[in-house]
């Protein structure tokens, strides 16, 4: 195994101090609609400081996008299923803290040896060995990739790519964000090869196209997986299944703190009113709160505040009406009756393999999938494919079978396995972060002041991404319901949002 992954190392993490409560302290009631990570974060943190909380979930299992339900196979196995991999990178400060909260060594996520990404020609990038401190780690990612040429670094235009070494958030939107990031890595005349593995794979990972992704949301994303922190360039993933080492242990967290979590309670609407300020109507019956933190998907959010009409200003519910989707993804599960190579990766990346992007291989690290291998023999394998159909469409009927003949290319080994069962899922509620669309993007406090939002598509001026936003927002719309409510609020930490490389950044502000 890799290093520990319970103690973040960079010595120049920022913590932020929350807003100063605001007159006496009360005792408010704050219901929680969504209970994904950034809905559980602010739960958590509202419940610990002594609010009544209840939180709302419309689904049966709670962790949203990164959930788990149950499924049954075709011999009757019971199992559980989810949307698939996610990787707990080492900044994830906030949301490590909220795992920690029932996991304090965070003994239930394990560390993962490496992520290797191979592209069509048989190149393969590999993170493991790499330093851990900026810039050497990207310096030394970029001299041993077998993608870059040394002439290729001789004709790299510095000055296009110098946003990318000085990020610092909103700024970098304001540099950035009208344009895409294919059109940056043009300027910055980036090689094919090596854009395919070193910006394609993780830009893909925001589920669109690098055509159809801000520049400046790919700058973040550099600057928080490479030249922004020295937490290194591994992760950590669950060692079971996200139901078992991560929800219900929070679930039985916040129920000891008095909180009331419903899952399958779809909420109807928020109107002003009621015994409080807020009357949150469900299927069955309502709920009166002080304030209502929306922490649900950009769908749900849409859905919600358009059957809402008393929320909010006419602009700010365009804005929330205008809010896209990323195109639509798609995870196909296998249980095979031989197991892969022994040699073969966790996760692998992919790039310019069609609609392949990555490999998981689950038994080499879950629980269940472990236990499932050892009894059968096989082996659990999950191929993800991103921006897999153009927005609002699902049409492409041999995906899986195209998806099943890449693995076999890959991994040979899996050309004579049997398929004992397979799981499909489309999905298409994530959001896209397009070109010049940060300036529109909704931020945490809204018109209400006691209607907050939380999600990782919520405006936040911090280098963060993915699940780390969706976390990070929740701390923030949770301490300013809790500065209005006199209570103290709880400290929220970032990889520093600036420049690391001083030189650049002086260089940077006189160009």
């Amino acid at each position: 195994m890799s290093r520990s992954p319970r103690t973040p190392t960079d010595p120049r993490q920022e913590r932020l101090a929350p807003p100063p409560p605001i007159g006496a302290p009360s005792s408010p009631v704050v219901v929680v609609v969504g209970a994904g990570i950034a809905g559980l974060t602010a739960a958590v943190a509202l419940a610990e400081r002594g609010a009544e909380v209840h939180v709302l979930e419309r689904e049966d299992y709670l962790g949203g996008r990164v959930g788990a339900w149950p499924h049954r196979l075709n011999d009757g196995t019971e199992i559980t299923m989810s949307r698939g991999f996610h990787a707990f990178f080492r900044q994830y400060y906030n949301l490590r803290a909220l795992l920690a909260r029932t996991d304090a060594s965070l003994s239930r996520l394990t560390p993962v040896e490496d992520y290797p990404l191979i592209d069509r020609a048989g190149r393969v990038d590999q993170f493991r060995g790499l330093p851990r401190n900026p810039p050497w780690n990207a310096i030394a990612f970029a001299l041993r990739s077998p993608t870059f040429k040394l002439t290729d670094l001789l004709r790299l235009n510095g000055r296009a790519a110098l946003p990318l070494a000085t990020v610092k958030v909103p700024g970098i939107y304001e540099r950035l964000d009208d344009l895409s990031a294919e059109q940056l890595l043009d300027a910055i005349n980036f090689p094919g090869p090596a854009r395919h593995l070193a910006f394609e794979v993780f830009s893909r990972s925001f589920f669109a196209q690098p055509g159809d992704l801000s520049a400046a949301e790919l700058a973040v994303m550099f600057h928080l997986y490479f030249l922004g922190s020295s937490e290194g360039l591994l992760f950590d993933v669950p060692n079971d299944t996200f139901a078992t080492a991560l929800w219900e242990p929070l679930r039985d967290y916040l129920v000891s703190l008095g909180t009331d979590v419903r899952t399958g309670t779809p909420v109807q609407c928020v109107e002003r009113g009621g015994d409080r300020r807020y009357r949150v109507h469900l299927t069955n019956g309502s709920i009166d709160a002080d304030a209502v933190v929306l922490a649900t998907d950009l769908g749900g959010l849409r859905q919600l505040v358009a059957s809402s009409p008393q929320l909010g200003t006419t602009a700010w519910r365009d804005t929330i009406a205008g809010l896209q989707t990323a195109p639509p993804f798609f995870v196909h599960r296998l249980w095979l009756d031989r197991p892969v190579d022994a040699h073969r990766p966790a996760f692998l990346g992919t790039g310019g393999w069609g609609q392949l992007d990555n490999i998981s291989v689950l038994d080499r690290y879950e629980g269940e999938a472990q236990r499932w291998a050892r009894h059968h023999g096989g082996s659990v394998v999950e191929l993800h494919a991103y921006a897999a159909a153009p927005s609002g469409t699902r049409d492409y009927p041999d995906l899986a079978d195209d998806l099943l003949s890449m693995l076999r290319t890959i991994y040979p080994e899996t050309a004579h396995a049997t398929v004992i069962d397979s799981v499909s899922l489309w999905r298409d509620d994530c959001p896209l972060f397009a070109p010049g669309s940060f300036t529109s993007r909704p931020r945490v406090t809204t018109p209400d002041d006691g209607i907050v939002l939380a999600g990782d598509g919520i405006r936040v001026d911090l280098p963060v991404a993915l699940m780390e936003r969706a976390a990070t927002t929740g701390l923030f719309a949770a301490n300013a319901l809790l500065s209005s409510f006199g209570l103290r609020g709880h400290e929220v930490l970032s990889v520093p949002n600036r420049s690391r490389i001083s030189v650049l950044d002086r260089f940077a502000t006189r160009s």
